[in-house]
């Protein structure tokens, strides 16, 4: 395929590949989304067989995202492990208090350092070598835009050591779709997908039941057309729909708010909304107290 990315862009893959050959060998954090295909592809290509993925296996991961992950490892072809997480067993996961990215992300990259080879180290004088952890670099898909949103799990891979190649390269989001869609990832343009427990509401804790029922909303109002959406789950069982805002006006037609409504009464919801702003990334973070913030971020967010 004839590169098409202005030069600036070029510029940044190429240095994408060179900071990951730098490395040595990685271990990618996929999830399957457009930000860790796009590493994992670049890691491929920079380090081959010194490449590998990992993908996090757990009842806030929706099957459809596991389906399509190891469907993109073998398209990339990138050697792919998953790794079953226990995030749900953690209290303070499960609390969800606004923080519980960074319990999470705390476990996946703990379950992921587990998984790294020992590395014999150099052989002390009239000593046998030992084995070392640092085989391999973990990396994670965050690019420059993930720095102005509040994301606890930031912090968690701070203090595991976990590289951000898409940071360090210079990528913004609109970078790394247009590099997607140059290397012919079908993720180029895939809407984000964050994790099952992110739906739900600070304060309402999070348990297998209302993830699985928020994928079975989601589910169903994807069967209606709407590729983007979000069930967000507030106290109460209150279920807050969210759809792009021209998409709106149909939910609310007779026919189709009729259905919609027993379908999620049916899955558990007592009370269903319709959001009149519309789809929003993140708008549960606005219920995230600024005390918790600056202790994760060190920024006050709005």
């Amino acid at each position: 395929m004839p590169e098409s990315l202005p030069p600036n862009l070029l510029a940044k893959r190429d240095r994408l590949l060179e900071i990951l050959r730098d490395f040595g060998r990685v271990v990618v954090a996929f999830s399957g989304g457009i930000d860790s295909t796009v590493v994992a592809k670049a890691a491929l290509l920079a380090l081959g067989d010194r490449a590998e993925a990992v993908t996090a296996d757990s009842p806030s991961v929706p099957r459809r995202e596991m389906d399509d992950a190891r469907q993109l490892a073998k398209q990339i072809g990138i050697r792919h492990r998953i790794v079953e997480t226990q995030e749900f067993d953690d209290p303070d996961y499960v609390r969800n208090d606004g923080t519980r990215c960074y319990f999470c992300k705390s476990e996946l990259y703990g379950r992921i350092e587990a998984l790294l080879p020992l590395t014999p180290s150099p052989s002390p004088p009239g000593g046998e070598g030992e084995g070392v952890r640092g085989a391999a670099i973990v990396c994670s898909g965050a690019n420059l835009d993930d720095q102005g949103d509040y994301r606890p799990g930031l912090r968690a891979a701070a203090e595991h050591g976990v590289r951000h190649p898409l940071q360090e390269a210079g990528f913004t989001k609109a970078d790394v779709r247009a590099l997607a869609r140059l290397w012919d990832l079908p993720t180029w343009d895939k809407p984000a997908s964050p994790c099952l427990s992110s739906r739900l509401a600070p304060g309402v804790e999070v348990t297998h039941d209302r993830t699985a029922r928020v994928e079975a909303a989601e589910e169903y109002l994807r069967s209606l057309g709407y590729r983007e959406c979000r069930v967000r789950l507030h106290e109460g069982e209150l279920a807050r729909i969210e759809v792009p805002s021209e998409g709106l006006a149909r939910l609310a037609d007779p026919a189709v708010r009729e259905g919609l409504a027993r379908r999620f009464k049916e899955l558990g919801f007592r009370f269903v909304t319709l959001d009149l702003e519309g789809f929003r990334s993140g708008s549960l973070n606005s219920l995230v107290s600024l005390e918790t913030r600056k202790l994760y971020t060190g920024t006050e967010q709005s």
